[in-house]
């Protein structure tokens, strides 16, 4: 669905309206072409000499453009050169983990500076981690010598269910049950002083792989994460969809045909998760062996599930078993959740989803099928997925402070982030 940015019956041709409108196609221009002057930009945007003029004058006022001084010369007296200034602040990703925190710190064209890594105790509480985010971004502050005020925006993931509207992680079961309805949101801003935004992790990823990974330019594709949980982030018509209750993307509790039908339950297991999440697959592993099938192999002791896939990678026979019943599984899902949206895309992400064994097997039972066979892919960004999103998302809501639309109290402000996810107010585009 397309957002209208006024309300109904406010005249569309407002000054202030038109522009920041202008504005904006002005801005992404520079950011597309680099450098320009203002004679290529009347060329480029279609737009009168006076109409950019004042863009222009206005983008300045902001701090978002800024001149070069003279171009070179086409016979004529040489142009003055104008470029974004990516530079006017800068925003922060971070991806909270099991184990471990990431903040990354990026300028406003997304380009990223640094990032910075800590652990996490397990079963820490929102509040501790909220601190630990806030020591890693006073830490890169120092380190590049940003001033507070120039971060205008961050964006958190949470392997759980999140409401995105409200900041609220609903519920993280792999991290404590002191995450349930934990206002992440308002603890990160807080304790930082920055607009935050708060979304799930796997959301994140596939947010990341549409701005410049693997999905890039793909309307209609499905990121698909398979570790210690599985998770899936949806994409229809280029919007990023949550669902009415924000679960979109759960396909960790799918049932599946041989497993226990209980009802689905927050902190429990899902079916699916429970058969080709890794300890699902370890358990298999186990099992096969306890059942004295694998008295000859070498192989016979306790390892994780990548462990698993590398050994049938290398031929072994038990380990194969293994992998089938998993890509088969896996097959079984994607050709499901392909057949109600008939996704052209399938990005597997994930420690386990990205693993060439596993991708392999799958994709050669999704080629079975005559239709619901979407491409299948692995993802460009690796772990790095849910960092990229966490900068777009912390990209938007920058956008939204910078360039807010008209100020007149009868238009609706462009919402910073919103379930569904329209473009970027400034036509973010993928950093180089």
């Amino acid at each position: 669905m397309k957002h209208s940015l006024i309300e109904p019956g406010v005249a569309p041709g407002r000054p202030e309206l038109l522009r920041e409108v202008n504005a904006r196609q002005l801005l992404r221009l520079l950011r597309l072409r680099g450098p320009c002057s203002r004679a290529d930009l009347v060329r480029h945007s279609g737009l009168s000499a006076p109409t950019v003029s004042s863009a222009i004058s206005y983008l300045q006022e902001k701090g978002l453009v800024e001149g070069l001084g003279p171009g070179r010369s086409n016979g004529g007296r040489r142009p003055s050169l104008l470029r974004f200034n990516a530079a006017r602040g800068y925003i922060m990703g971070v991806d909270i983990g099991r184990s471990v925190v990431r903040v990354g710190l990026a300028d406003l064209k997304g380009g990223i500076l640094e990032k910075w890594v800590a652990d996490v105790p397990s079963h820490s509480a929102p509040e501790s981690v909220a601190h630990q985010i806030h020591e890693g971004i006073l830490e890169l502050q120092g380190r590049h010598g940003i001033a507070g005020n120039k971060i205008l925006a961050l964006a958190a993931g949470v392997p759980g269910i999140t409401d995105p509207m409200a900041g609220v992680v609903l519920s993280a079961p792999s991290l404590s049950s002191k995450w349930e309805a934990a206002p992440l949101r308002n603890l990160l801003e807080a304790k930082t002083g920055i607009t935050c935004a708060v979304e799930n992790d796997v959301n994140l990823a596939a947010l990341g792989e549409s701005w410049c990974g693997t999905a890039c330019g793909v309307p209609n594709f499905v990121f698909l994460s398979i570790g210690t949980g599985v998770g899936a982030g949806i994409f229809v018509n280029g919007h990023l969809y949550h669902g009415s209750e924000y679960t979109a993307g759960e396909i960790g509790y799918l049932y599946v045909p041989g497993t226990e039908e209980a009802p689905l339950a927050l902190r429990r297991q899902g079916p699916l998760e429970s058969v080709i999440g890794s300890k699902g697959i370890e358990q298999f592993w186990a099992k096969l062996n306890r059942s004295g099938r694998n008295k000859k192999s070498s192989q016979n002791q306790r390892l994780e599930a990548i462990e698993i896939f590398d050994l049938a990678e290398r031929g072994d026979k038990q380990a194969r078993i293994v992998l089938q019943q998993t890509a088969r599984i896996l097959a079984d899902a994607i050709t499901n959740v392909c057949v109600i949206l008939n996704s052209s895309l399938v990005v597997l992400g994930g420690r386990l989803g990205t693993h060439p064994a596993l991708f392999e097997a799958t994709r050669r039972i999704l080629e079975r099928n005559e239709f619901s066979r979407p491409q299948l892919a692995v993802s460009s960004l690796g772990r790095e997925a849910q960092l990229f999103g966490a900068l777009w998302l912390a990209l938007n809501v920058a956008d939204a402070r910078i360039l807010p639309v008209a100020s007149d109290a009868r238009a609706t402000h462009v919402a910073p982030y919103h379930s569904s996810l329209a473009l970027p107010v400034l036509g973010l585009l993928p950093p180089d």
